[in-house]
């Protein structure tokens, strides 16, 4: 089973998608942790993520870039975590920017090679898509980046749950 969970900031996207877990695995759960952390705003996110888990027996692989061959073992049911920090760290490597199709074809190459030697996997990845454009050329071609990964991670996902307010709204697959 493959799920992608997708939403807002602050949309309970993370919630869902750890009760997912929960739901599809009573064996070992991972959680795939690819989020970079900077200041303060980035150690508390981690420190909250950490405690909604403490006690669902997840254990935590940190790969903020390249996850082909992060782990093997189909037993495990994984929950990535996030998608759309995975794009932003293959494209901004140091001072360099990665050209978006070789970001899409990394990203969805590595998420794949996951997918194909676990049980379940659940990814979670954000809409940045309803606001307004205008933004620098660098963030518009992360969006066009991270909207290409996402077209394709529905493609080969058995199910594309949106969570609104909490709410998940069910695009492909049924509850």
């Amino acid at each position: 089973m493959i799920s992608l969970i997708y939403g807002g900031s602050g949309s309970g996207k993370s919630a869902f998608a750890e009760a997912r877990v929960l739901e599809l695995s009573t064996e070992k759960r991972v959680y795939l942790a690819t989020m970079q952390v900077y200041g303060n705003e980035g150690r508390q996110k981690v420190k909250r993520h950490r405690k909604m888990r403490e006690t669902k027996g997840f254990s935590t692989i940190e790969r903020q870039r390249a996850l082909t061959g992060c782990i093997a073992d189909n037993t495990a049911t994984v929950l990535l975590e996030c998608v759309s920090n995975l794009v932003a760290n293959e494209m901004f490597v140091g001072e360099t920017m990665v050209p978006k199709e070789q970001v899409v074809h990394t990203v969805v190459e590595g998420i794949t090679h996951v997918a194909n030697h676990v049980k379940h996997l659940v990814m979670v990845s954000n809409n940045i898509f309803e606001d307004e454009t205008g933004y620098s050329e660098e963030t518009e071609e992360y969006r066009r980046a991270l909207g290409e990964v996402n077209r394709q991670l529905a493609a080969m996902s058995d199910e594309v749950i949106e969570v609104v307010m909490g709410c998940p709204v069910y695009w492909k697959g049924k509850k």
